[in-house]
């Protein structure tokens, strides 16, 4: 693996003008196609063969409109007033007839009509039902609807539209966002010292993250994209970006330090510091490609398309930053006399004494006792991890859209008007129904579910605990009807959960006296499936992320204890990540500086996409940390020694990286997707304790205890193994008195 890095660096350094063009040219044509095709979200939630999302498919051939996007609009009359005054009621009527003008509706039911009128009277409820599916309607279509309540709004009522029509529009980068990007540039100019240096990563970080980027919103037309689904490639593409370049870099710079030529240490450092990238990336690659297992096929595009970024990375780091390399020739040598000299040459006379780089005294002091460091990590790390058992998980609704938006208000109003529940009812579909008696039938299973129907949603009685259901509508094939149930409970409330059990509990029973067949379906009902899809699928998730990042890292250290110590701290800092996810979004502890508007449910997915990112990424740091004091070893330094000198090459980079991360990361937690900020929160606090805490402390504590057995392989096991040579040596030593060798990746 080494060898053949070394001579793809060679030949990109000596090829540098082709392999720039070859870039630039790869990113202007997908920005080309970008101009000319564009890209598009949806934030359907769907999980195919489930019974909601079987039976919304099905009502959708029956009955588009039924099936199709839905609006509410909510109005409510001034203090003293009721929607029944002929003055108020008129306005409404007057936005109902405009509503039903509009582009792309199909019916709107008036309040009056429905009898969708509070028990106070001030609040009435009209709903609109679009003719085709959310992801088909134009652009302009929802500003139409809203625009039709200016009649109601002069004549003094307090109106909002809301409803499942509402898409997100994709959470906005802002200015706050880049603070992460200025952050990362200091990191890399206080790294390098230098600004060429830190330019060229940057740059190399900028262009990969174009073309993954770009490549992803193209696929977008072809697959179901989410609007979360770009915002997390950017964050991940945009940290491991910087992060390869900035761990080839550093020891391009090293290297030139020691005396080396620039194109024989571009060879080695691809070879070396390059491996590890390349099984780092493949890491993140596997654990995000691992998301496609749990069967949702969002989920899967949201993380094929974050690892495809992640390839892009890696490959940019492999080809175009030897490139820059070469146009930079002798320029990357530290300067005589400058910080970054002197640091190197401080690195280089650094024994495992005492004194040496501040990475070398922090790994001499945690290896001191190692004991005491690992039983102080191990405290802290559950302490940290005591929240997350009480994580609770739920889709979005418009109760997590931002407080001043319509959506949010519609559905504010409607729960404080008329019960939470009328937010997210639920649609049982009854079909083969026998025309003569389809509508005894219908009305039957409604008095079961609910008990006499009443046309007042609100009031509850009888059938099942607390819901009321509508009187029963037939489609115009007549075998098909529908009864809408309405919960007490909101959408994301467990109870609403509970009611979808119990309501299919039932089905046998009113099947055999209907001899209807029946399903329950409606989004909240696809939420809730997806929602439990999601909890049955992350223990497999995790045990064959984890289990094919174990086989990756016993080919890299060939070792038994490593790939297990690794895995084992990685399952500390999810638990850290999520006992903090928990404290902010659930219990509101800093909910006001991070901007969370409502504290509640945290997003279903979000477990397995924290369990896929961090674990990648934590390799990242594993690899390229370990990687180095596996070299030391094998290179003949006894293991305690091997760990500090390790350490000493390898901390100032890690921690560079790991601040660029924390400081990206952290910069998205400014936006106002909720989703997004719950992510970038979970993915910040795991990158800081994970680094610092697991990586920096725990592991070399461990290592020293483990001593030679850190390394130990079955001699069977050892003979099976492919050499893949990670620690590059088979290139020879990477000091200026290893040059009288042939030259790395030459040929012949």
């Amino acid at each position: 693996m080494s060898t053949f890095l070394a001579r793809l660096g060679r030949a990109s350094y000596r090829h540098r003008g082709l392999v720039s063009v070859a870039w630039l040219a790869i990113l202007g044509a997908i920005v080309a196609l970008l101009v000319t095709l564009g890209g598009s979200f949806d934030d359907r939630f769907t999980i195919p063969g489930s019974e909601s999302q079987d039976a919304l498919d099905q009502l959708a051939e029956v009955s588009p409109g039924a099936a199709g996007a839905g609006a509410q609009i909510v109005f409510v009359a001034p203090e003293g007033s009721t929607v029944a005054d002929p003055a108020v009621a008129g306005a409404i009527e007057q936005v109902v007839a405009d509503a039903r003008r509009s582009p792309q509706v199909e019916s709107v039911a008036s309040p009056f009509d429905s009898q969708a009128i509070s028990p106070d009277g001030r609040a009435a409820l009209a709903t609109v039902e679009f003719g085709v599916d959310r992801g088909e309607l134009e652009e302009g279509s929802i500003d139409a609807l809203q625009e039709t309540t200016g009649t109601a709004e002069d004549a003094g009522l307090e109106v909002a539209v809301g409803g499942n029509a509402f898409a997100s529009t994709g959470p906005e980068i802002g200015p706050t966002e880049l603070l992460g990007v200025a952050v990362a540039v200091l990191v890399l100019v206080l790294t390098f010292g230098s600004l060429l240096a830190a330019g060229m990563n940057l740059l190399t970080a900028f262009i990969g993250i174009g073309v993954g980027m770009g490549a992803l919103l193209l696929a977008s037309n072809v697959f179901t994209l989410s609007s979360s689904a770009p915002t997390l490639a950017l964050m991940i593409g945009l940290a491991v970006g910087i992060d390869y370049a900035l761990f080839i870099l550093s020891r391009h710079r090293t290297q030139l330090a020691a005396g080396m030529d620039p194109e024989e240490s571009t060879a080695r450092a691809t070879g070396t510091a390059g491996s590890a990238v390349v099984f780092a990336g493949l890491t993140v690659i596997i654990a995000l490609c691992g998301l496609s297992i749990v069967g949702i096929p969002f989920l899967a595009v949201m993380g094929i398309g974050a690892a495809g970024t992640v390839l892009v990375a890696v490959a940019v780091a492999l080809t175009l930053l030897p490139a820059l390399l070469g146009f930079a020739g002798s320029r990357l040598v530290p300067k005589p006399g400058s910080r970054a000299a002197k640091r190197e040459a401080a690195d280089a006379a650094e024994t495992t004494g005492a004194g040496g780089s501040m990475g070398a005294r922090w790994t001499r002091l945690v290896t001191g006792r190692p004991l005491l460091t690992l039983l102080t990590v191990l405290v802290g790390l559950i302490v940290l991890a005591v929240p997350a058992p009480q994580l609770e998980l739920a889709l979005p609704d418009n109760s997590s859209a931002a407080p001043d938006s319509p959506q949010r208000q519609a559905y504010d109003l409607i729960s404080e008007n008329f019960g939470p529940g009328l937010n997210g009812p639920l649609v049982v579909l009854a079909q083969g129904l026998e025309p003569a008696t389809a509508q005894q039938s219908a009305q039957q299973i409604a008095v079961a579910l609910g008990g006499t129907p009443t046309e007042t949603p609100g009031e509850f009685e009888g059938g099942l605990d607390d819901v009321a259901v509508a009187i029963p509508s037939l489609l115009p094939d007549g075998t098909t009807g529908l009864i809408t149930v309405i919960p007490e409970s909101g959408p994301q409330d467990a109870a609403t959960a509970d009611l979808v059990a119990d309501i299919r509990d039932r089905r046998p029973a009113l099947e055999a006296e209907t001899g209807a067949q029946l399903a329950v379906t409606g989004q909240t009902a696809v939420a809730i499936d997806v929602s439990e899809r999601l909890s049955e699928a992350l223990l497999p998730f995790a045990v064959v992320v984890v289990g094919l990042a174990l086989v990756l890292l016993l080919l890299v250290f060939r070792s038994i204890l490593v790939p297990i110590k690794a895995a084992v701290g990685f399952l500390l800092s999810v638990g850290a990540s999520l006992g903090a996810v928990v404290a902010v979004f659930q219990w509101g502890w800093l909910s006001g500086p991070l901007g969370v508007p409502t504290t509640g449910p945290v997003i279903s997915f979000l477990p397995v996409i924290l369990i896929a990112v961090l674990f990648g990424l934590a390799m990242d740091y594993e690899v390229f940390l370990v990687s180095r004091m596996r070299e030391e070893y094998v290179h003949g330094a006894e293991p305690r020694a091997a760990v500090v000198t390790g350490a000493r090459h390898a901390s100032r980079v890690v921690v560079a990286a790991a601040l660029i991360m924390f400081s990206v990361f952290a910069s998205f937690v400014a936006i106002d997707d909720v989703v997004v900020k719950a992510i970038a929160v979970g993915l910040a606090v795991g990158i800081l304790v994970d680094a610092f805490v697991v990586r920096m402390t725990l592991v070399p504590a461990v290592l020293a205890l483990l001593g030679r057995s850190a390394w130990w392989l079955p001699r069977w096991l050892d003979r099976i193994l492919p050499d893949l040579d990670v620690e590059g040596a088979r290139l020879g030593g990477t000091t200026p008195a290893t040059e009288d060798r042939e030259p790395v990746g030459a040929g012949r």
